[in-house]
């Protein structure tokens, strides 16, 4: 994932489609709605006629631009178990100067981070304190084409995002439907011998996830213990960001998928929930930056100006030697692991550069950092310790498969409205009766994911079992890194990767982690089983 590809794109590869047109309607409309004050907008829109009561409303700590960085709430686990509850309710939101009325955790920008140990059990009573749906379920919801329709923004669930552990039961089970008004326990068990680093949790109901996680409704777990014998990095401060596109309607709410469907619906980025946050630093201090993707939809094309990235884990999962980049590319779900060196005295911006995955990536600054102060001299580690898994061989291989990302659209692509869109794995859409992959426990496999679509590159995802990538466009890849989520190029792009299927039975999910396309159909269910 090294910076190269971004060297041959520019804004003159823009290209106008359905998704563009479209939000240029929307952008009009909101340009003479939105400078009324945000006390206006909500005094003219009651909220109760939309069946939208929040009960008590929870006021969000102000996040204007260019203010100090706040990281979420830190809840740690005591005696082997992290024992918390968390609420899912509407909440206003201030960021970046905007007032938002959206789905949240406990009515904050983001979730609480969640810190644990291999081998601990993480215990959630969760709340979904929601408001009733408003929408039926679609007709003969057995009918693929309806199913993958958004539907039930306030049903929701749980997922705790890259870990290895059980997908059934009260677990990770991604099939479970937590519907408003209810309570509902989790209980995610983590084996002795899982990767430390960096994960996150957001909900997966299909239907509601992408409008939820577009809302903010993400948090980080940190799986405590990496690099525990490099002083170089223990010693280090830790910063926890959370990267996001704020996207919002001319009420600043998210209440239509059309909201979240364009191309250039976002608004612009955020970290935290703050819009271009400042993060101090002293000259020659090193910090570790867990970057979280917690963006909706699209890729990040990350710079810090004049500041090398030097990433030392991907996904939750350490590298074997430090990668020094200048630019990073950064799709949704996955995580990337910093070690930041700050230069010398002065102010430098964190953005996101332009980048083509079919259409433009957003652009604009995430944060600023500013480096003042006495000089902190530290140092970055010369060597990190062996990582945590071994390459997968030739030799191990049980079985080959190849899974096809795929989607179609109307002839007149920027006439069509979003439910002319579909996007497909295999040539179908979403379906959780059906079993479309089927893995013995204990297989061995390498899997090619290749993606016809011409228009976008797509975000491969999946459960359980992390994997290691060897070929990207026929390409060997020399790193071999160890992955969760990896971009799929598009045009008949392809990548492979080898997956060993170890421990746990139950059904869980691939799919693109480009939310908008997995809430469209581009999902599939795999089966592990057990003779």
């Amino acid at each position: 994932m090294r910076h190269a590809r971004g060297a041959e794109t520019g804004a003159g590869k823009v290209r106008l489609s359905r998704r563009r047109v479209l939000n240029g309607g929307t952008a009009l409309g909101a340009y003479f709605i939105l400078p009324r004050a945000a006390g206006a907008q909500h005094q003219g829109h009651d909220h109760s006629k939309m069946g939208l009561d929040p009960g008590p409303i929870v006021q969000a700590a102000a996040a204007s631009v260019d203010q100090p960085l706040l990281e979420p709430e830190v809840r740690r686990s005591v005696n082997g178990v992290l024992n918390t509850t968390l609420s899912c309710r509407y909440a206003y939101k201030d960021i970046g100067g905007q007032k938002l009325y959206l789905r949240s955790y406990e009515g904050t920008s983001h979730g609480p981070t969640l810190r644990m140990k291999p081998g601990e059990t993480l215990k959630i009573r969760l709340s979904n304190d929601f408001p009733p749906n408003r929408d039926a379920l679609p007709q003969n919801m057995a009918l693929p084409q309806n199913m993958a329709l958004p539907h039930q923004f306030n049903n929701t669930n749980f997922h705790f995002h890259g870990a290895h552990c059980s997908p059934s039961g009260i677990s990770d089970n991604v099939m479970r439907s937590m519907v408003p008004g209810k309570k509902y326990d989790i209980d995610i068990a983590l084996p002795k011998d899982h990767t430390s680093g960096t994960y996150w949790y957001h909900p997966h109901h299909h239907g509601a996830a992408d409008v939820q996680i577009a809302s903010g409704m993400a948090g980080a777990i940190i799986v405590e213990g990496d690099f525990a014998g490099v002083p170089e990095i223990t010693n280090a401060k830790e910063r926890v960001m959370l990267m996001s596109q704020v996207v919002y309607d001319s009420f600043g709410m998210i209440e239509n998928f059309s909201t979240v469907f364009p191309e250039t619906a976002t608004r612009f980025l955020a970290i935290n929930g703050q819009r271009r946050p400042t993060i101090t630093m002293r000259p020659g201090e090193v910090q570790r930056w867990r970057l979280v993707g917690s963006q909706y939809q699209d890729d990040f094309f990350l710079e810090l100006e004049k500041h090398n990235l030097n990433v030392i884990a991907y996904d939750g999962i350490p590298l074997r030697s430090m990668q020094e980049l200048k630019t990073l590319l950064f799709a949704p779900g996955q995580r990337a692991d910093l070690l930041v060196q700050a230069g010398a005295p002065g102010t430098y911006e964190f953005r996101a550069l332009p980048y083509d995955q079919g259409h433009p990536s957003p652009v604009g600054p995430l944060g600023r950092l500013v480096v003042a102060g006495d000089p902190m001299p530290m140092k970055l580690p010369a060597t990190l310790p062996k990582p945590p898994f071994e390459d997968i061989k030739d030799s191990e291989i049980t079985g080959k498969r190849t899974v096809t990302f795929s989607a179609t659209s109307p002839e007149a692509d920027a006439a069509g409205h979003w439910q002319e869109f579909t996007f497909l794995v295999d040539g179908k859409t979403f379906n959780p009766n059906r079993i479309d992959q089927r893995v013995k426990l204990g297989a061995v496999e390498e899997w090619t994911i290749v993606n016809t679509h011409f228009h976008d590159d797509h975000v491969f995802h999946i459960h359980t079992n992390p994997f290691q990538v060897t070929q990207v466009n026929g390409q060997r890849q020399p790193d071999l890194l160890w992955r969760d989520s990896v971009i799929v190029p598009r045009n008949g792009g392809s990548i492979v990767f080898r997956s060993r299927f170890l421990d746990y039975t139950g059904v869980f999910m691939l799919h693109c982690h480009m939310m908008n396309h997995e809430e469209m159909g581009m999902m599939q269910t795999v089966e592990v089983y057990k003779d």
